[in-house]
């Protein structure tokens, strides 16, 4: 029996989405990419909801039929057994922590100061919007000061921690975040790029992902 190939139900637009992307292409894993419009309501139908009942993006579909849910959950399928997963106990919590600082930090603060920013449910002087991009500021000097030390997060090699990172950091310049007085943290920036496979195919949001001109999770 011939298994199916991994499929990506994804929105282009995501950095949670782009992150796996990125994962894949270093891989060199051939899939088939199922685009979800997060804002024209394609996560709230019912069939969707059998495939997330969270109505999030990305999902991946593995060859033996099951759906796999949140990015980084995808990130450690994917890269088991692969050089950017160490086998180390030690250095595999160190991946898991940044994985967890990623959701918890870096998401909120650059993150989302970006997707509210740039589909206008935030302007840059909202209170709000000060506080993402204070928090954004914090963010930074934690990446630079660890990075200062040593050219990846995690066990001196690029690994799954650096790509969940840079999947919103390297686009911190479109939440009007500068990046330009962290030295380390920029350094790093350009050795992901110069990665082997190395791919940056993060689309603009739709119009549709104005408030009210779409239907979605957030709205």
């Amino acid at each position: 029996m011939t298994e199916r190939p991994l499929r990506l139900y994804d929105y282009a637009a995501s950095c949670n989405c782009y992150k796996v992307r990125l994962l894949l292409a270093h891989l060199g894993i051939r899939y088939e990419r199922i685009p979800i419009d997060i804002f024209a309501g394609e996560t709230l139908t019912e069939e969707y909801a059998r495939i997330n009942p969270m109505r999030t993006t990305p999902v991946l579909q593995t060859p033996d039929g099951n759906y796999l849910v949140e990015s980084n959950a995808i990130l450690l399928y994917l890269s088991r057994g692969t050089e950017y997963l160490p086998d180390g106990s030690f250095e595999l919590a160190e991946v898991v922590r940044w994985l967890i600082y990623e959701q918890t930090d870096v998401i909120p603060m650059i993150g989302g100061l970006r997707f509210r920013l740039l589909t206008g449910r935030l302007s840059p002087a909202d209170p709000a919007a000060v506080r993402r991009a204070a928090g954004a500021q914090e963010v930074f000097e934690l990446l630079d000061d660890h990075l200062s030390a040593r050219e990846f997060f995690v066990a001196d090699r690029y690994t799954i921690a650096d790509m969940a990172i840079y999947g919103y950091t390297h686009l911190a310049h479109e939440a009007g975040l500068d990046v330009t007085p962290f030295r380390w943290l920029r350094a790093w920036l350009d050795r992901v790029v110069r990665q082997r496979g190395y791919i940056e195919d993060v689309e603009p949001y739709g119009a549709n992902a104005a408030p009210g001109a779409g239907s979605s999770v957030y709205d």
